[in-house]
């Protein structure tokens, strides 16, 4: 029985999608996929603005910001918190245009306290038109779990965006999106190829090291932790190819298959120069809970790490995609010979569903505390028939979903999709 509360949904007019842009899982509040969209129409009209009058009234991007930032509070009001007490942020722009505007807009809107944040810029959205879409991760005022910010010297962020590099909250440690630069925003040499070099190193190779040693390491030691109790990283790759030596980097300081980890192909990111970026979540070194790897109940070949992490009352899963030991599932191959008919796409999803239940009995929880899903495909067009088997397995009830178009290829180059989603594991 599900044990979790969707806020704010509603069936997406014209179609039969049932959305849960919030949901409520005991101390945790998720909002996933924020779009400044009107379900009926699009784009909402006061973000579109009229189209005789393109240049009247605040930038177009600060409106949308500004749509996305009321939205966030209005839901999280209804789950009886606020942003004091948001841990995390995940935003996707297919512009870089759209940032700073959004950045004016939140600052705005939060204030002072900005949680940990990850920006990454992406090919498309669901919504035609918008240029901005977020997620967020809150917890419950008098939970125990109030944020509270982590100070490591060479963990910094910059001072355009204003958000916390790290904070506590309860037992964890939420590390915001790194890249490699230095304190003072701009790329540290240390982190890259030296200039006219052919064979310095391998640039993917120096900007990991870079993070795990210059990042990770520091402000895991702030809170008397340590890179063993890393529970999930998200790893956005420029080049997914790399995704060989920035494996062999990570295994060589965190062991393989040792934490939640998914790899997702990004587009561009804020720092020019940079390849990768990462976030991370950890255990603080005097945190009660216990990390408990999950794993062997699903083929390897689908996540890069562990199949899922349950630490106290969450259970995190790798990135899975639909492969297996001899590559991506049969139903690709053969539904590729149907491209209109949505046998691959439709094969993928259920495949993926499938697992993700596979780790959740494993994990000790259901897919009906499903909190939070992340969808990363490389055609939107994909988007409706993969999300009906979302749809059939919780039995109708709302999907707290966001899917946004990665550039192409994936890291099993048949496969269309990379599907991130957290599970409420109460006890």
């Amino acid at each position: 029985m599900s044990k979790v509360t969707p806020i704010g949904a509603l069936h997406i007019p014209g179609t039969d999608i049932h959305y849960a842009p919030a949901i409520k899982a005991g101390n945790w509040i998720f909002l996933t996929g924020i779009e400044a969209v009107d379900y009926a129409a699009g784009l909402a009209p006061a973000v579109a603005g009229k189209a005789d009058l393109p240049y009247h009234g605040l930038p177009r991007h600060r409106r949308e910001g500004d749509f996305i930032c009321a939205r966030f509070k209005d839901l999280l009001g209804q789950a009886g918190t606020s942003f004091a007490n948001t841990v995390r942020l995940d935003q996707y722009y297919p512009t870089w245009k759209a940032v700073d505007p959004y950045h004016l807009a939140r600052r705005a809107a939060f204030g002072d306290y900005i949680p940990p944040s990850t920006s990454v810029i992406m090919e498309e959205l669901l919504t035609a038109g918008a240029d901005i879409t977020a997620s967020v991760l809150a917890v419950s005022p008098g939970s125990g779990r109030e944020p509270k910010r982590v100070s490591a010297a060479q963990v910094t962020a910059p001072v355009w965006s204003g958000f916390a590099p790290a904070v506590t909250s309860g037992d964890f440690v939420f590390v915001a999106g790194q890249m490699a630069r230095g304190a003072d925003g701009n790329p540290d040499p240390h982190a890259h190829v030296p200039p006219h070099s052919l064979w310095g190193g391998y640039e993917i190779r120096r900007q990991t090291e870079y993070l795990i040693r210059e990042k990770f390491i520091p402000v895991l030691q702030a809170v008397g932790s340590s890179l063993d109790k890393t529970v999930k990283a998200q790893v956005y790759l420029r080049d997914i190819a790399d995704t060989p030596h920035f494996l062999d980097v990570w295994n060589s300081h965190f062991g393989a298959r040792q934490c939640a980890l998914s790899i997702i192909p990004g587009k561009d990111y804020g720092l020019v120069p940079g390849n990768i970026e990462i976030n991370l979540i950890a255990l603080t070194g005097t945190a009660k809970i216990k990390k408990h790897i999950i794993d062997g109940c699903i083929p390897s070949e689908m996540t890069y790490g562990a199949a899922g992490v349950r630490v106290g009352d969450l259970l995190l899963c790798s990135g899975m995609i639909a492969a297996d030991a001899n590559g991506p599932i049969d139903l690709i191959r053969t539904g590729n010979g149907l491209p209109y008919f949505g046998v691959s796409s439709r094969a993928q999803m259920n495949y993926i569903v499938e697992a993700t239940k596979s780790v959740c009995a494993a994990g000790g929880t259901s897919l009906d505390n499903i909190a939070r899903i992340h969808e990363f495909h490389t055609d939107l067009n994909e988007f409706y028939p993969m999300h009906h088997a979302w749809q059939e397995a919780l039995d109708g009830a709302p999907v707290p979903f966001t899917a946004v178009r990665v550039p192409a290829t994936m890291p099993v180059p048949a496969c269309s999709v990379i599907v991130d989603s957290w599970i409420y594991a109460p006890d």
